[in-house]
C-alpha cells in the first residue's frame, strides 16, 4: 500500500495539533518538541505538521510505500521517464530512519519517495535533541553556487542539483 505524504511548518505546534486533531478526528501518532505526524487510513495520508521552517506553509509532498519493492518500482518509474532525482539511499530525518530519493516538480515542490525503516528518538541522527537546524533558509541561488538548498540538508536532504524552496526543512 502507498500512503501520501504531506509535510507542513506551523507556526505554534501546540496549536496546530490541536486544530488537525479535531480536523482528524485522531490524536497524532508521533509528538516531538517540534514535530507531531498522524498516520491516517481514511484517507490513506502521512501527514506531517513542524516548526522547523523559515515560514508557515507546505515544505513537501510525497508518497510512502509499505513495500521496499514498491519504492523500487517508483524510483525506476522516475528514471525511466528521464526525472532527476536524488536517491538518499537509507538516511535518518523526521524521527525516522528511511529508504528515500526526491524529485522536484515544475514549481519547485520537493517530492519525496520513502520507505520508512523504523522509528528514531531524535529528528536526525548527528543532531542533538534540543539544537534545530533545519529551516534555516539557505542564500538565494547564483549562477556560481546553482539552486538554493537549506543548510540541514547538505550534503544529503533534498535534490542538490534541482531547485527547491529554500525555507524547505529536511523531511
Amino acid at each position: 500500500m502507498k500512503r501520501f505524504h504531506v509535510h507542513l511548518h506551523v507556526d505554534d505546534l501546540a496549536t496546530s495539533i490541536a486544530f488537525y486533531s479535531r480536523l482528524f478526528a485522531a490524536e497524532p501518532t508521533r509528538v516531538a518538541r517540534d514535530y507531531a505526524k498522524w498516520m491516517l487510513d481514511d484517507p490513506a495520508v502521512n501527514f506531517a505538521i513542524s516548526t522547523r521552517g523559515a515560514q508557515p506553509g507546505i515544505d513537501h509532498l510525497g508518497i510512502q510505500t509499505d513495500d521496499p519493492a514498491e519504492l523500487a518500482a517508483m524510483k525506476a518509474r522516475a528514471e525511466a521517464a528521464g526525472m532527476a532525482l536524488l536517491d538518499d539511499g537509507e538516511t535518518t530525518c523526521c524521527y525516522a530512519r528511511s529508504e528515500k530519493h526526491w524529485i522536484t516538480d515544475p514549481q519547485g515542490i520537493a517530492w519525496e519517495h520513502f520507505h520508512t525503516l523504523e522509528n528514531i528518538p531524535v529528528f536526525r541522527e548527528g543532531e542533538q535533541a534540543t539544537t534545530a537546524t533545519c529551516g534555516t533558509p539557505a542564500p538565494p541561488p547564483t549562477p556560481a553556487t546553482g539552486p538554493a538548498q537549506a543548510a540541514c540538508c547538505a550534503p544529503r536532504g533534498k535534490p542538490l542539483a534541482i531547485p527547491v524552496k529554500p525555507s524547505s526543512s529536511c523531511c
